[in-house]
């Protein structure tokens, strides 16, 4: 079994939609495309998903099946009952109005508060931790794992415990083009480890392609790795460079994105 994760081109936030550079990331992806072995593809419901994968469909003459529990991760962190979770999302204003403070991304909080409290890392205390007792993290996290767990299964991989029972062997590829938040959130899965760990401690850009392989050391046994994560050689070949929308400043002092 061969996955490939794909995420969307450089997005227009606002509209859902590619921007003109992300149209030349995805059209440089689909040049490669035939290439890709994309095998049975699924997509995203979100606009950006949808536009950056039908580049790669009609280079293939492929179609793909629309998942929902693909979009980008939707767990929002309500920090208006929790004063110390607010150290933890420092850059977060109030309305100057209501005092209110607007919902977050569960995964976007600063790296001094993840790295002083590691039970964000731990492969099953992070189901318990004040993030998750402040949103719907956990639900939303289990949703995604069933999502993959049961298009797995339908290719013959049967989720049991921490390892995929191999119910029919394959060699088959399934591409899934989403998002970075969902991507990490499956990757945590296939890996049995925090998603926070993978927020915070991996980068895969616009129109990148991670790949990863089942093992079966063990008759019946499968287990994933992956063979490269946010692989943007298309854009290399194509003379773009990797947008920098995936990442944050290098070095603090510095005028690339902070927030």
């Amino acid at each position: 079994m061969r996955i490939l994760l794909i995420r969307h081109a450089e997005p227009d936030y606002t509209k859902d939609v590619l921007t003109a550079a992300g149209r030349k990331e995805a059209a440089a992806l689909a040049a490669l495309a035939p290439q890709l072995n994309l095998g049975t593809c699924y997509v995203s419901p979100l606009g950006r998903a949808q536009e950056t994968a039908s580049y790669c469909l009609a280079a293939t003459g492929k179609t793909a099946r629309t998942c929902d529990w693909l979009r980008e991760f939707p767990a929002a962190l309500d920090l208006n009952n929790c004063p110390e979770l607010q150290k933890a999302y420092p850059g977060t204003k109030a309305d100057p109005e209501t005092g209110i403070f607007p919902k977050r991304i569960v995964w976007d909080m600063v790296p001094s508060y993840l790295c002083a409290h590691p039970d964000y890392i731990d492969p099953d205390k992070w189901r318990n931790t004040l993030v998750a007792g402040h949103s719907d993290l956990v639900p939303v996290y289990d949703h995604v794992a069933e999502g993959l767990d049961t298009l797995l299964a339908s290719h013959g991989y049967a989720r049991d415990g921490r390892h995929y029972r191999v119910e029919k062997e394959t060699t088959e590829t399934i591409t899934l083009f989403c998002h970075f938040g969902v991507s990490c959130v499956i990757l945590s899965h296939l890996f049995n480890c925090s998603p926070f760990l993978l927020w915070h401690s991996i980068c895969l850009s616009p129109s990148s392609v991670s790949e990863i392989y089942s093992e079966e050391r063990q008759e019946g046994f499968a287990s994933f790795r992956a063979l490269r994560l946010g692989d943007t050689t298309h854009l290399t070949m194509a003379g773009l460079t990797p947008t920098y929308i995936a990442r944050f400043c290098e070095v603090y002092h510095s005028e690339d994105r902070h927030n």
